[in-house]
């Protein structure tokens, strides 16, 4: 890592601003990658009233809301504003904004947007269906979270704003925007519009032809970690940085989360754990997936591309299994001072590798080209309560997301040739000692748990300060702030038997995919066009 810092350390911090689906954060690192301070907002998406599936992104207060975060992390780091060294920001990914010819933000939805699933199946029908697979290949992008839906819908409902429109960005680049006053996109995350070539990172103008839509508000690209601007006067009134404070190019949270986990090779691995867990494996090039399974994107890193598979609700499952079953526990975890996770995990290790056949039917494994799971339920419970208690379906439910992650791994290494040879595993979910372990045991290789939990920001600093001239490059950054924490090692024996429990599974879910097909059960989750 080089720096270009003296002696002089009044602005050798650097902020990252981070735009979750739930909340926004400001986030300050100092130049070894140690976190000083956050201000953080909850935020909310708008259902439009009478349009169905609709988040719609307020532009105006969310804002606000960020000012307040910065302004928030400086009074908590007692730093003033001229410490800050430069400032990046990320967010969720397939979040887009619209903009006027004047810059002014016009329209904008979150990424949980799904207003346009009839716009989905028409998009999917353009030459017999082939259209999505062209999509695909050149994008690494199925249509059901693509931007071109959204702006079909507002082509069809909205025409005011579809007219009026004269440029898109994601999330990340508004805020970047709103700070610097220049419009530019990455490719990390314009990438998931499924508008933008894999290979040359760069607009494929006649995708959007082809949909029957204008490609004349395409904004520049720019990559991850160049400078873009720097904080204006009307910016620093409003969030209280310093006017001339460099703003550089972030990019998409996953991304930028693997970036801050130090993933920057070919064929490094990670799991992160939260609310849907991801399994992101760094390719040594663009390459898709025939059966269009799987999402592939830019990574931030240029000319370096990565597979994401998606578990969908692995973390809300086990939210909604500790506060519809576990009250009891989370009473006791609060009395002893403990977190009730923790609690729950040391009753289940002491059950049984396999969780006596207990077969958890939640997420499955990813099918990003026809993609709806089966109704949630438990398969092959027991009357015995010494084989089928609150321990026993809690070690199931983690060991289903381990089976489920090893699947999409799986599908991965078929297309892509890459086989990880260690994961790394963080989120949420790394802080289960038992899910690590179970983690290692059902993929059969090492598990790494970084020091670091919040590693989108730290990318999203990363990005910043190379921006700035602080650090050399994003690769070398990333791999040099990294630390660990903990390592779990494989259990052979235990990985035979995930082997035959994952066979089974899988047998297990095919079947209950069929009573959805049979409406005899409720679907889970369907993408949009489905």
């Amino acid at each position: 890592m080089t720096s270009t810092l003296n002696s002089d350390h009044d602005r050798s911090y650097l902020m990252a601003l981070d735009a979750g689906t739930g909340s926004i954060r400001a986030v300050i690192f100092n130049s070894e990658g140690q976190q000083i301070a956050a201000g953080q907002a909850e935020w909310i998406h708008l259902a439009v009233p009478d349009v169905p599936g609709s988040m719609e992104f307020d532009l105006q207060k969310n804002w606000q809301l960020a000012c307040q975060c910065i302004r928030q992390a400086l009074q908590e780091a007692h730093l003033p504003a001229s410490a800050i060294r430069a400032v990046a920001a990320c967010s969720m990914r397939e979040g887009i904004v619209l903009y006027d010819k004047s810059g002014e933000p016009l329209w904008a939805c979150a990424n949980v947007d799904a207003r346009a699933s009839r716009e989905v199946s028409e998009l999917k029908e353009i030459h017999d269906f082939e259209f999505e697979r062209e999509v695909y290949e050149c994008s690494g992008q199925t249509l059901a979270l693509s931007a071109m839906p959204r702006l079909l819908w507002l082509a069809h409902h909205r025409p005011d704003i579809y007219r009026q429109a004269a440029t898109i960005t994601m999330i990340s680049d508004w805020l970047a925007y709103m700070l610097s006053g220049e419009l530019a996109v990455d490719p990390s995350n314009a990438g998931t519009t499924g508008m933008l070539d894999l290979a040359t990172r760069n607009w494929r103008p006649e995708l959007l032809d082809m949909a029957g839509l204008r490609a004349d508000m395409l904004s520049p690209v720019a990559e991850t970690g160049t400078r873009l601007g720097y904080v204006t006067a009307r910016a620093a009134d409003a969030c209280g940085l310093t006017t001339g404070t460099p703003v550089g190019m972030g990019g998409g949270d996953a991304q930028l989360g693997t970036l801050g986990l130090g993933l920057v090779h070919p064929g490094q691995t990670a799991v992160l754990g939260g609310t849907f867990w991801q399994q992101i494996v760094n390719l040594p090039q663009a390459v898709t997936d025939p059966e269009m399974n799987i999402r592939v994107n830019p990574h931030v890193i240029p000319g370096m591309a990565q597979a994401e598979s998606i578990s969908f609700f692995t973390g809300l499952t086990m939210r909604w299994f500790r506060d519809a079953f576990c009250t009891e526990e989370k009473t006791m975890a609060h009395r002893l001072g403990v977190d009730a996770y923790s609690l729950l995990e040391d009753m289940a290790a002491r059950v049984p590798v396999g969780a006596w056949g207990v077969t958890p039917v939640f997420s499955d494994a990813m099918h990003f080209k026809n993609w709806y799971h089966a109704a949630p339920s438990f398969i092959n419970l027991s009357i015995d309560p010494e084989k089928c208690n609150k321990p026993v379906l809690f070690r199931a439910l983690e060991e289903n997301a381990a089976i489920v992650s090893a699947c999409n791994l799986d599908m991965i290494a078929r297309f892509s040739g890459v086989r990880a040879r260690s994961l790394v595993f963080s989120g949420g979910g790394s802080k289960g000692k038992l899910w690590c372990q179970i983690l290692s045991d059902v993929t059969g290789v090492p598990v790494h748990v970084p020091v670091v939990k919040e590693a989108t920001a730290l990318g999203c600093a990363i990005a910043a300060g190379v921006a700035a001239g602080l650090y050399s490059s994003l690769a070398e950054t990333g791999e040099s702030l990294v630390r660990w924490e903990r390592e779990y090692q494989p259990d052979v024996a235990n990985h035979a038997k995930y082997l035959v429990q994952k066979a089974n599974w899988q047998e297990v879910y095919a079947d209950q995919l069929g009573l959805v097909d049979r409406q005899l059960t409720t679907s889970m989750w369907k993408a949009p066009g489905l």
